[in-house]
Order: C-alpha cells, then sequence, then structure tokens
C-alpha cells in the first residue's frame, strides 16, 4: 500500500510528534484534535516541536472530532489519544472509517492493540512502541526531553508486515526512527513491565520514578511487583531475560527525574489509564491462575483515589 493520507487521532504531545513526521513526508496528514480552539491554532502555527526532536512543519488538514475524519478520507490512523478514551475513540471511528484501513495504536498500556483488532479485524490492527518522551507546551507545540531510536511498529497478524514497513518507512522518512517488527507485543512488554508498575507506585505516594526507585520502603514494593508482572510475561511467552530488569532499573534511577503521566493526571482530577496498565497485568493473571497480590493492590488503591478526585467517593 502506498500511505498518502494518514490520520493522527489526539495530538497533544506524543500525537503531535507523530503528526510532524508524518507531514514531512505525507503533506495531507490529517490530525484530529477534539477542539475547534486546538485546530485553529493548528491551522494556524502548525506543530512545532524542539529538544531532542526539532520539527516545524505546516498542517494542512484538521478534523474536529472523529466523525469529521470521513470527508478526508485517511489511508492510515494512529490513535494516541489516553487509553481511557480508547473505547469511545473505537466506537467513533468504527462509524466513519472504511474496512481496510490500518489503525495503529500508540498509546501507553497492554492489550490495546487487542482492542483496535476486536473493532477493526486482527488483519487492520497494528501496535506501536513509542521511544520517545515530551511535554505539551502549547497547541501542537511540543518538548522532546529525550528520544531513544528506533521506535517499534508492528501488526498482530504475520499478513500485515508490508503495511508495516510502509508505516514505519514514513515515519523514518519524516525524521522519527522507526523500526518494523515481527513480534511488537515483545517490545510492549519490555516497556510495559517499567510503566505499569512504577505509574501506580508513583502517582499513590506522588514520588519521581526516581525517588521511588531509590527510596528503600517504595524500591522493596516496586521488586515485588516487578516479579509479579514479569511471571505473567512469561506465563504470556515473553520472557525478557535475566539482564532487563537491572538494564531497566538502572535507567530510570538515572533519567527518572520527572513524575509518571499518572501523577500529574490524578492531581488534574482526570481520569487515569490505570485499567490499561495494573488492571490489565492483574486481569492476564487472574486468567493464568498466576497470584499478583501488590499489583492487585496498587490497582484498587488507584482505582481508589481516582474515584475520590473525580468525585465518585
Amino acid at each position: 500500500m502506498a500511505v498518502r493520507r494518514p490520520a493522527v487521532v489526539g495530538v497533544g504531545a506524543t500525537g503531535a510528534v507523530l503528526a510532524a513526521a508524518l507531514a514531512e513526508t505525507a503533506p495531507d496528514a490529517v490530525c484530529v484534535v477534539s477542539r475547534p480552539e486546538t485546530a485553529e491554532a493548528l491551522r494556524r502555527d502548525g506543530i512545532r516541536v524542539s529538544g531532542a526532536v526539532e520539527k516545524r512543519v505546516r498542517v494542512r488538514n484538521v478534523a474536529v472530532g472523529v466523525a469529521e475524519l470521513a470527508r478526508h478520507g485517511p489511508d492510515a490512523v494512529f490513535l494516541c489519544t489516553k487509553t481511557y478514551s480508547l473505547p469511545r475513540v473505537l466506537s467513533e471511528l468504527a462509524a466513519v472509517l472504511p474496512a481496510g484501513v490500518p489503525v495503529v495504536s500508540c498509546q501507553n498500556g497492554l492489550g490495546t492493540e487487542d482492542d483496535v483488532a476486536e473493532a477493526f479485524g486482527k488483519a487492520n490492527a497494528f501496535r506501536m512502541v513509542l521511544n520517545y518522551g515530551c511535554a505539551r507546551q502549547g497547541p501542537g507545540e511540543v518538548r522532546v526531553a529525550f528520544f531513544n531510536p528506533p521506535n517499534h511498529l508492528g501488526p498482530v497478524l504475520p499478513e500485515g508486515a508490508d503495511v508495516a514497513r510502509e508505516l514505519a518507512e514514513r515515519l523514518s522518512g519524516g525524521g522519527l526512527a522507526t523500526e518494523a517488527v515481527e513480534d511488537v507485543g515483545r517490545f510492549v512488554w519490555r516497556k510495559m513491565v517499567m510503566k505499569c508498575t512504577m505509574a501506580s507506585i508513583c502517582a499513590l505516594a506522588d514520588l519521581t520514578l526516581r525517588e521511588a526507585l531509590t527510596l528503600p520502603a517504595s524500591r522493596r514494593v516496586a521488586d515485588a511487583c516487578f516479579r509479579e508482572v514479569l511471571a505473567v510475561a512469561r506465563a504470556l511467552g515473553y520472557d525478557l531475560g535475566e539482564e532487563y530488569l537491572s538494564q531497566a532499573v538502572a535507567y530510570l534511577e538515572k533519567a527518572g527525574v520527572h513524575k509518571d503521566s499518572m501523577c500529574h493526571d490524578l492531581e488534574a482530577g482526570r481520569p487515569t489509564e490505570i485499567e490499561y496498565l495494573g488492571g490489565r497485568v492483574v486481569a492476564y493473571a487472574e486468567r493464568l491462575g498466576i497470584p499478583v497480590p501488590h499489583y492487585a493492590t496498587l490497582t484498587d488503591m488507584v482505582r481508589a483515589l481516582e474515584a475520590k478526585r473525580l468525585g465518585g467517593a
């Protein structure tokens, strides 16, 4: 296939970086946003990316809401919304997207590609693991703190390998190095073992990643959670190897001077992504018959705090 009009749904921080890379080789790329004022800013100022990735691109096509996407005729869709919005977004996309259009989940979390496959069929479902960290400075303005290339993109079914390569080449051609891989699940788990564990600990204790790994009490909890989630990953066919944990923890101890995004979601009174993080680990563990008491406790505590912050307690 020749991707000429990809769409990015959710042009926040990570989505804006993706959209900027796509627009460099596919100028008709579509940005799907939720607010009219954001659309106006993108049309006026384009996308500006600074830091570890530097870009400034014009935005030709903007849709306010998924319903408007129908008139643009996208030939690929990248999902960059928060995972708590995923069920709604998939439902809205199903009403407007033609059959056969590849849909790529770029969100954090476990099993997002399975939800895409359920909505659009396994042949059209893809997953991307983003290896950059960034923060939104304003509408269409993002600063990238780090990029550890490449990103990884793969299909749910092996038959989608050619499409995955085309999409990866589009992004790489736009300066965002991305590699097409056969088994994207391994890369998902390599990232999510850390994310699923540290997000809950940081959110509940209001700690940075580095603090959570260096303070003795929180580190003991983290180590117990690592043992649990790695057991679940192995049972699902993803043995990450003996060196994985020490390397990943060492990296976060040096680089994790920031709080996890779950902290910011709770502080702002927004829903969290707990159901696709700790919630999915617990669900997999229950299905497999693997005890995960630390994960189950942390997940329920985040749910309780979320309910309180959202006014449900």
